[in-house]
């Protein structure tokens, strides 16, 4: 059997996320793990809340809780938000946990003894307004590389460039708004990252099949400037995993914390570990996924994620595994998208803009959403949502396209046969071209899937539910029951067949309307299909279904006017 581990971005415990973040990692991963799942291999598909760093202090300082309890109940909404999204996580964890913060230290250690963290004397920006150092994501100013008004002390979200504070053209707390901006020295830990920058050519140039997007980024950040630079792993702050700590090869670093970009990535280790704990499993239950001497060499690892989170995935995190000396599993294949943007401009978790997670299940279920951002995936270039797309998307493939097959098939079959799959006649040449088209399909729809190519599979897979409304159109069971009942009978016992087939095919995009489908065609069997004219044959004469409610109802003309008005503006950030 066929192993695969799946890891989507983490996505930040300060706020309910918005479609763009959605879209841009824990949606794909899901749609591939479904994928997987029905195509037999074990999965094993992680995630987890991000909650350390200054963002959260200031989150929760906000909502006037502790931080530690803010994390806390901001895991549960945004635990709850998946899974009412239908995100099939086989665990969704916190990288404030316990197992988090033993191996997130364990592996600094680790890489302090191999003389790959050093202490570093270094100035940092303080903010006396604030009283505080400022994490470098939390001083803003114009990019000296593109001229990017809102860039952050770390990086360009313009043009991903790697920062330093310093170098920021008028640079400004984004706590306060101040200016008067000091440099302070303070001591810090540094990840060696440049004394395994040739290790990590090799073994990036070796991916020949990674996303052009995903390398492009990758050598960008190994040649830029003088090359790949060492990373401060450690921060001033009260929030996070302790920097000093019993066997720590180093001192001085009382009332630090690791950086969350250090910790957070190492989360999906511990997040696997916590599913074992949590399942009553031993430590070879999760290392048999990421210890290459413990079975995790027969594991294909996938991780997904937002360009933005590339860097840190293809430099610093291997870096922390390769430099640890231990058989870690590093990641085989890295499926990264650009940005979904809003109706003209960006999606803002902190300015609000666009819609947010919860605000979309309030006015429709989750598979209208995870149909349109799929099936326009920012894969190649960014893409763009707007109400007019949407709506045209949902009305002409959910509801004209799938919905209305299942709903014209049903109907008809239960006013002239009841409500059984009827018996009678045989399939002809019109049956034998559409399971011919079908099997072509099919496997267009498998490769573009094999090879996590979402908008090309989604492409597939409603030209596959299109073919069954074309064969419907031409073979007119109406018609023919008039003079040939049997006729008939066999054109709506193949269409039954095919709603039971679109069900199976279509789950990895929209799980609750397929479980619908197969519900009301009264079958327990979602296997994937390995022959489709053995497939179509699953639902013998004499079974019974039922005619399911409306699939998918269409998104009026007011509706839409009503809700791009609603969204116009921005919520609380």
């Amino acid at each position: 059997m066929t192993r695969t581990l799946i890891t989507s971005a983490l996505p930040y415990i300060n706020g309910i996320k918005h479609l763009g973040n959605l879209v841009g990692s824990q949606l794909p991963a899901d749609l591939y793990a479904r994928y997987r799942r029905a195509r037999g291999d074990e999965v094993m598909f992680v995630c987890a809340t991000d909650e350390h760093g200054t963002p959260a202090e200031l989150a929760a300082a906000r909502a006037g809780q502790a931080v530690a309890d803010y994390c806390a109940q901001m895991h549960e909404v945004q635990a709850d938000l998946a899974r009412r999204f239908g995100l099939s996580f086989d665990h969704f964890g916190r990288s404030s946990s316990p197992q988090n913060h033993r191996l997130t230290q364990h592996l600094a250690a680790r890489l302090g003894a191999a003389g790959l963290i050093e202490v570093v004397e270094e100035e940092q920006v303080y903010s006396p307004a604030d009283g505080r150092f400022l994490p470098d994501r939390y001083i803003e100013g114009t990019c000296p590389n593109c001229g990017y008004d809102k860039a952050r002390g770390d990086q360009c979200e313009e043009c991903t460039k790697q920062l330093e504070p310093t170098a920021l053209i008028a640079p400004r707390s984004a706590i306060s708004g101040a200016t008067d901006l000091e440099v302070r020295k303070t001591r810090h830990l540094f990840l060696r990252q440049s004394a395994l920058r040739d290790r990590l050519r090799d073994w990036i140039t070796s991916k020949s099949d990674w996303p052009v997007l995903t390398t492009s980024i990758a050598l960008k950040w190994l040649d830029d400037g003088d090359g790949l630079r060492d990373r401060g792993i450690t921060r001033d702050l009260d929030w996070g995993i302790p920097a000093q700590f019993e066997g720590a090869p180093w001192e001085g670093m009382e009332g630090k914390v690791f950086y969350v970009w250090f910790d957070a990535p190492i989360e999906y280790i511990s997040a696997t570990a916590e599913w074992a704990e949590a399942n009553g499993m031993s430590e070879k239950d999760w290392k048999r996924w990421w210890k290459t001497g413990e079975g995790a060499e027969n594991v294909r690892y996938v991780q997904f994620m937002g360009k933005d989170n590339v860097p840190f995935h293809t430099l610093s995190f291997p870096a922390t595994l390769m430099g640890s000396g231990e058989d870690w599993k590093l990641v085989d294949y890295i499926k990264s998208f650009n940005y979904l943007n809003y109706d003209g401009g960006q999606f803002s978790t902190s300015q609000g803009r666009g819609v947010f997670m919860d605000q979309a299940l309030e006015i429709l279920p989750a598979d209208y959403w995870r149909w349109w951002l799929l099936s326009h995936a920012p894969e190649n270039s960014d893409s763009e949502f707007t109400w007019e797309n949407f709506q045209q998307s949902v009305n002409k493939d959910l509801a004209d396209v799938l919905g209305n097959f299942v709903s014209r098939v049903t109907k008809f079959c239960r006013s002239r046969f009841g409500e059984e799959v009827p018996e009678g006649g045989e399939n002809g040449p019109a049956e034998a071209a559409l399971i011919a088209a079908l099997a072509e399909r099919l496997r267009a729809y498998e490769a573009h899937m094999d090879a996590i190519e979402i908008r090309k599979a989604a492409s597939e897979l409603r030209a596959i539910w299109v073919l069954g409304n074309e064969y419907l159109q031409e073979a007119a069971p109406w018609a023919a029951f008039k003079q040939d009942p049997a006729r008939a009978a066999a054109i709506i016992r193949l269409a039954l067949n095919l709603i039971r087939l679109y069900a199976v095919l279509s789950a990895p995009f929209i799980p609750e309307a397929a479980g619908r489908m197969l519900a009301a065609m009264q079958s327990a069997d979602d296997s994937w299909p390995a022959d489709v004219e053995a497939a179509l044959q699953a639902l013998a004469p004499g079974h019974g279904f039922r005619v399911p409610e409306l699939l998918f109802a269409k998104i009026s003309d007011e509706q839409r006017e009503e809700w791009q008005q609603r969204f116009a503006g921005g919520r609380d950030a």
